[in-house]
This record gives C-alpha cells, structure tokens and sequence, in this order.
C-alpha cells in the first residue's frame, strides 16, 4: 500500500480460516482503520443485488444462441457482456448480441434489491468522493441503479467506456481519475474474483464481500467483509481523505 493509506492492524493473510469454508459462523478479526481519498464500487453484488435479472437474461441469450446455460452465466459473472459473447459465440457480430443481451437485463427488473449497509454507507459520503466501477454497460448500470433507489453519480465507469475489462485494471484506474486521485489512494469494494483482481492490479485496496463468491476466489482482496453492513465513515480535515472503520473476517 502507498503512504496514503494507513491500516491500524495488519493485513490479512492469504490463509482461509476453517469456519469460511464450511457452516460454521464467520470469525471476525480485530476492527481496522483504512484511510483513502475515494472510493469506488462495483454494482452488481455490491450496491445491488440483480442475480436473478443477469442469470435470466443469460439463459435465455445462451438458449437462442445453442450455448451451454450454466457456462454462460458462469462466464458473464463479474465480466463484460461483450467479453462473454467473444468467449462464447466468437463467430457472431458481437454488437449485435451486446443489444440483445444489454435489452434483456435492462427489460427484467424483477428482484433487484439493494444490498445491505449500502444505503447508510453512501449516506455518510461527500458525493465527490465516490463513484460506481461496472462492467454493465452505462444504460443497464444507470438503470439499475435508478430502479434500485441509488443515488446515481455524475460519472461513473461503465464496460462501454474502457478498452479493456475486468479483470484488467483499467476501470479502476479510470475510476479514480473520475475522482481527481491516483488508484493507490483508493479503496474499492467488489463480489467477483475479476472484479478484486482488477482492483489489485489498479494498486487499489481491495475489500471483498462473500455476496456471490467464495473465499478462495476472492484471494485477491486484502480484506473480507460479509456485507457493507457496519462501516463507518469518517470524513478527514481538508484534503486528508476518508477513514474507513470496519471489522474485516478473520482469514
């Protein structure tokens, strides 16, 4: 981490603890303090829930397109809808399927819900000092969000608007240019393993929440939360930022 993030315990291993694989209650560790001068989150599994939306419209895109269900929505989990249509059906104008998949997810609306913690959360934020990183295009992501009550921002990174996707780093790197600041002051809360792994790469702090990943796929993010439940925000003097408090599960 640079010197513009303080954390007032030590990061946590790459170990998994045993109650985080099984049944069993999660273990917290000691609370830390994270300090950052922006935060960036992703959507889908972080401010809302849209499971049902995303794996409807994937099943019926892979049903047309004789695709294999369960490998499509595995696959567009997490990544852009035009990097899935390229793995998957490589021989279509992938544009045109973009339209029709984008239409699909932006017609379904059934089920979104927003995610715990997050409406507090955002409500303890200066409006400057966040933005959304998604790999929905900008019409589904500012729908969405619309749909779901989230105060949507100015501007925001949407998979329309990079060259290339999650799990490169340059969404988040583009987020935090959004926010006037370097991608190493800060902090970015993501669900997916491509999501964490382009934050880390960005020379972000990662937290990662278990809303649609295991533990194990998650290896990237420096810390763990179950939800967004819980995290207080302190807003610094002048330009000195944010500290972040939460307690992060045990690892």
């Amino acid at each position: 981490m640079t010197d513009s993030i303080e954390v007032h315990s030590p990061p946590p291993s790459s170990s998994v603890h045993p109650s985080l694989t099984g049944n069993a209650a999660p273990v917290h560790a000691a609370p830390v303090t994270v300090r950052c001068k922006g935060i960036l989150f992703d959507m889908d599994g972080i401010l809302i829930s849209s499971l049902g939306s995303v794996e409807r419209s994937w099943e019926t895109w892979a049903r047309s397109r004789n695709v294999d269900v369960s490998l499509a929505i595995h696959t567009a989990h997490g990544c852009r809808a035009i990097e899935t249509i390229r793995k998957l059906r490589p021989d279509l104008d992938e544009n045109a399927e973009l339209k029709i998949i984008e239409d699909l997810e932006v017609e379904d609306k059934e089920g979104l819900d927003v995610l715990p913690g997050i409406l507090d959360l955002l409500g303890q934020l200066p409006a400057n000092r966040w933005t959304v990183v998604t790999s929905a295009t900008e019409r589904l992501a500012r729908i969405r969000m619309a749909a779901g009550g989230i105060p949507v921002p100015v501007r925001i990174i949407a998979a329309d608007m990079v060259d290339q996707g999650k799990p490169h780093p340059e969404p988040y790197v583009r987020g935090a240019e959004i926010l006037g600041v370097v991608a190493a002051d800060c902090v970015v809360f993501e669900d997916s393993a491509s999501g964490t792994k382009a934050g880390r790469a960005a020379g972000c702090t990662v937290i990662g929440t278990l809303f649609s990943h295991s533990v194990e796929e998650l290896c990237a993010a420096h810390y763990l939360v179950q939800d967004l439940t819980g995290i207080r925000v302190e807003v610094l003097p002048g330009d000195e930022g944010l500290a972040l408090h939460f307690t992060p599960l045990q690892l």
